[in-house]
């Protein structure tokens, strides 16, 4: 209980330092500048903080805490509802800025920038939390200090199977992001957040359910068991290519690169008549009366 409890710790702190750091921003850098970096870096450290350890309570935690699966679910709906309500809008996910620029909402330079504060805050969040383990608070922290030096790899399964399982985690995620993003934040945070619940139940023990590039970059690249390649060929690829079938499945087509849409007809505003009237169709009822008028 007393590692629970330093965990539990460690989160609070972590989610206050970043919005204390977030709200500072906000109000002494400009907008631009906020939004697409410093918005995005904080998130992104949050993010990974967080993730790392909570990958502590997964790994550890069943044998040295006696942790169960359900209390461990709790913790990720938990933590992801908090990651909703105090983001301020950041998405601390390079595939999320690459589909706002597939949709024509952001510029190339606010992508690219967006992208390298997401992976700094996430490498920035990876050692200062390292460090955090090396005071060694709690039982679980002693234990993991000694073998971050010698990580395992989050790819329990083949390249193959795990760039498949990483994709469809993506391509649900995006398609739920895209079809809940003009609900009240009171139903889409919580619904998001269970979402991300059930994959990370069901794709944990394959992938660890990262769909997140630049997450993934900072816990598991530099791991032992895989190489460079497989790691960029599952974790980035993999989400990459779900997000686009997400894009064509929830518009017809990408907007950023064609505007035809390839899935799905477009309703016209206006019905067109399904037939035209022949010349004879006209109504004779008038020319009658005219001669029967004639006739009295």
């Amino acid at each position: 209980m007393a590692s629970l409890n330093v965990s539990l710790s460690f989160f609070f702190a972590t989610c206050a330092l970043c919005e204390v750091a977030r709200r500072a921003s906000k109000a002494l850098l400009p907008p631009d500048t906020y939004v697409s970096f410093s918005r995005e870096a904080l998130g992104a450290a949050q993010l990974a903080a967080c993730c790392l350890e909570l990958r502590v309570l997964v790994e550890l935690g069943p044998w040295a805490g006696g942790f169960g699966p359900d209390l461990l679910l709790t913790l990720v709906f938990l933590l992801f509802v908090v990651h909703g309500v105090t983001f301020d809008g950041a998405s601390a996910n390079p595939t999320v800025a690459l589909q706002e620029f597939l949709m024509a909402e952001a510029s190339l330079p606010s992508t690219l920038l967006k992208v390298v504060a997401q992976v700094l805050g996430a490498q920035a969040a990876c050692a200062l939390t390292q460090r955090c383990w090396t005071w060694e608070l709690s039982d679980l922290h002693m234990l993991q200090s000694l073998m971050s030096v010698h990580c395992s790899s989050t790819l329990r399964t083949s390249m193959l199977q795990g760039t498949l399982v990483e994709g469809a985690c993506a391509f649900f995620f995006h398609l739920s992001l895209l079809r809940l993003q003009h609900s009240l934040p009171v139903y889409r945070v919580p619904a998001l957040a269970l979402l991300v619940t059930v994959m990370a139940y069901t794709a944990g023990p394959y992938t660890s359910a990262f769909f997140n590039p630049a997450l993934a970059a900072s816990v598991t690249f530099h791991c032992s068991g895989n190489t460079l390649l497989e790691y960029t060929h599952v974790y980035c690829l993999g989400p990459v290519a779900g997000m686009i079938l997400a894009v064509l499945l929830h518009q017809g087509h990408l907007p950023r690169l064609f505007q035809r849409n390839l899935l799905y007809r477009q309703k016209t505003k206006y019905r067109t008549p399904r037939g035209k009237l022949s010349p004879g169709s006209v109504d004779t009822q008038i020319p009658t009366k005219e001669y029967s008028g004639k006739s009295l």
